[in-house]
């Protein structure tokens, strides 16, 4: 089996596109008005209208109503992420941080409310748990 994507529902695709091209550094594919995906090598975000939800089964998900997924984002710089991002992103939740497991992290909303984390490994075990990972 192989881990294809993550997909966020929502009213806006556009505006997630933005704001997910500026946080992520890259542009994404549109297959279709009502759909697009980040296809980077460790995986791919995609991003479909609730329009398409209908496709799977009414009511399957429902836009902005995340309470229990982090998109987990490795970085190299967590503090250079974070001044390069604090322009954009209205909610933060938890500013850079070394957590106890040895990652240093940030936590923000995208504007649908999704939380997103980006880290990346500082102490000696938290580096040899990700190196040969990406």
């Amino acid at each position: 089996m192989h881990f294809a994507s993550v997909r966020i529902i929502t009213d806006d695709v556009d505006r997630l596109v933005e704001f997910y091209e500026k946080v992520m550094g890259v542009s994404a594919e549109r297959p279709a008005p009502v759909f697009a995906e980040f296809v980077v090598p460790s995986s791919t975000l995609a991003i479909g209208h609730t329009q398409t939800v209908e496709l799977f089964g009414v009511g399957s998900a429902v836009a902005a109503n995340n309470r229990s997924v982090i998109l987990e984002f490795h970085v190299h710089d967590v503090d250079a992420e974070y001044e390069r991002l604090k322009p954009f992103v209205d909610e933060w939740v938890k500013e850079p941080t070394t957590m106890p497991w040895g990652n240093r992290t940030m936590l923000f909303r995208d504007p649908d409310g999704n939380l997103v984390n980006l880290f990346a490994p500082v102490t000696e075990e938290a580096i040899k748990r990700f190196s040969g990972r990406h």
